[in-house]
């Protein structure tokens, strides 16, 4: 039998930690640039690194076209459709509680679609487990703050970027290989700046308001989230679950609640510490694997 490596043991902690961080975080950025503005410059930016370490490297590309095309397509249904979906909601006036308990309802989305395209079945417990989960995390949400006087286009926004997210989990598990990281993030980023670059352009002039808070707003948004995070999110695709990797996805709205207490000074309800707790719980039954 042999055991899982330390780093795919600890994916789930670190993964989770640079997620929700990154909903606050890039609410930081929104005050210093529009959104398109944001994913172009922090996709630019990453392309920035990854061509040298790739002509250094030499990592081996996908094969053929179509799989090529699988990878580009996984790329854009995350970093076009449901970053700049999720930057465009909190732009038109939709609250993170707001956008945060809807993208949450992506584990359930999965959970009903996975059997039928991946041939993943959900047990009795890992169902207990989803409801155990989404109640937590709209306990932790509606805690904070009630959905209520948002605009129909924000909403509209927001449903997209959760088709974007559940659609780009199942083709990641559906047709995704183990390419090698660099190859993988270098084709997705590379599809999300051709999208991104000429859409700030065009609609949104890409004017920038250069601080200091905006440059660690990048380098987080750069480093944290596009490379490491994207990375280990198509690792623990591939090498687990499709279902289970999508149930942490239960605790990104309370962790980013917690993110946002010391750099947004939106302090924490005691009725949400509840809902984490529930959460957890829920988790925890879905990822745990039979004996």
């Amino acid at each position: 039998m042999s055991k899982r490596p330390l780093w795919l043991i600890c994916a789930p902690v670190i993964f989770l930690f640079l997620w929700s961080a990154g909903f606050a975080i890039a609410k930081l950025g929104l005050q210093h640039a529009e959104p398109f503005t944001i994913l172009a410059l922090r996709y630019v930016c990453v392309l920035a690194l990854l061509v040298p370490l790739a002509l250094i490297l030499r990592p081996p590309m996908p094969k053929t076209w179509r799989a090529v095309a699988d990878v580009g397509l996984v790329g854009f249904l995350i970093q076009v459709v449901y970053f700049g979906f999720c930057y465009t909601a909190f732009k038109s006036g939709m609250s993170a509680g707001s956008v945060a308990i809807i993208v949450c309802l992506q584990p359930i989305l999965v959970a009903l679609v996975a059997p039928y395209l991946v041939g993943e079945s959900i047990s009795l417990r890992g169902w207990i487990g989803l409801a155990l989960g989404l109640f937590g995390a709209a306990t932790v949400i509606f805690s904070q703050q009630k959905i209520g006087g948002e605009s129909l286009f924000g909403i509209g926004c927001t449903v997209v970027a959760l088709l974007g997210i559940t659609s780009g989990t199942l083709w990641e598990k559906r047709f995704g290989v183990s390419h090698h990281p660099i190859s993988a993030n270098l084709i997705q980023y590379a599809v999300g700046a051709a999208f991104a670059v000429p859409a700030a352009w065009v609609s949104e002039g890409m004017a920038i308001d250069w601080t200091p808070a905006f440059v660690g707003v990048m380098i987080y948004l750069v480093v944290g989230n596009s490379l490491l995070a994207m990375s280990l999110l198509l690792a623990m695709i591939r090498l687990g679950e499709v279902s289970r990797v999508s149930s942490l996805f239960y605790l990104v709205p309370p962790l980013s609640a917690v993110c946002a207490w010391p750099l947004l000074g939106e302090a924490m309800q005691p009725l949400a510490w509840f809902g984490m707790a529930f959460a957890a719980v829920g988790v925890a039954l879905v990822s745990r694997k039979p004996r």
